[in-house]
């Protein structure tokens, strides 16, 4: 079981040294352990650039990033912060470093020195879990974007991170791929594992507990996401966003008592309340 991690910003600002524009102003932000967290926002917000400090990719220009407590600008706690916080990017080729699924997947906990039995174990688990079991002896090149994409999961699940950060991490998967994706992403979450995941798509929102909207490096809303895709879908658009239609469907059969009014309620629970009212 994972311990989760707690993410926490005070008065976080970056600036690129190359530009005079900053990426982020003045964001306090604490993700408590344990949470879902949904990070949204427009291109170039600086949703991604927030997802780096976590991890001490990046550090702050001013203000504070702690992770557990510790802050990422102590280079004595880069390696520790590092085995915590575990990310996936939305092109997995930024991170894959071996020619084999099983040796790319086998990466991260031989770093952190793992015993080889222990790391068998945990490859084997990560590969099942992402589906890529069955392909364990190939090639990455031979891979699709969707199987790169889960095999990078997998990759850092066998880490087991106390806290996973998702970076528009299903952008090339199909729909019936994504709910697999996002089913593994729950069990995780499920054994205590802070989540933090960037998306565009409001219906990838559902199962998290809260909800942060990043606009020009800054926070613009934030609070519970059954709240979120509850607004009026004119607040919803003055932010750039528009209600999922799943969303919609649910509220339409919550107002006749079909399903309960939860944002929560997947298309599975719609169509078996669905049948049971015919």
């Amino acid at each position: 079981m994972s311990s989760g991690t707690t993410l926490c910003l005070e008065g976080a600002e970056f600036q690129y040294p190359e530009t005079e524009k900053k990426v982020l102003k003045g964001i306090d932000l604490e993700i408590r352990a344990g949470e879902w967290m949904a990070l949204l926002g427009p291109n170039g917000s600086g949703k991604s650039t927030l997802l780096k400090l976590f991890n001490a990719l990046l550090l702050p220009s001013q203000g504070r990033c702690f992770i557990d407590g510790m802050d990422t600008k102590n280079a004595d706690n880069t390696e520790i912060i590092r085995s915590k916080v575990s990310m996936v990017f939305q092109n997995p080729e930024d991170q894959i470093v071996a020619s084999v699924v099983e040796e790319d997947t086998a990466f991260g906990p031989e770093n952190l020195g793992f015993p080889s039995d222990e790391i068998k174990s945990r490859v084997k688990e990560a590969l099942l879990g992402a589906g890529l079991w069955e392909k364990r002896k190939h090639t990455v090149s031979s891979l699709s974007g969707g199987q790169k994409q889960r095999l990078a999961l997998a990759g850092v699940l066998a880490i087991r991170p106390g806290a996973l950060l998702l970076d528009e991490a299903m952008s090339m998967l199909d729909p019936a791929s994504r709910r697999s994706f996002l089913d593994l992403v729950k069990q995780e979450h499920d054994s205590g594992c802070t989540v933090v995941q960037v998306t565009h798509r409001l219906d990838e929102t559902a199962l998290s507990d809260r909800t942060v909207v990043v606009a020009e490096g800054k926070i613009q809303w934030q609070g519970g996401t059954e709240e979120f895709l509850s607004m009026e879908e004119r607040r919803l658009r003055e932010m750039g966003f528009a209600k999922p239609p799943l969303t919609v469907l649910r509220e339409e059969l919550a107002k006749n008592g079909i399903v309960p009014p939860s944002t929560k309620s997947d298309i599975s629970e719609i169509r078996e309340k669905l049948c049971l009212s015919l």
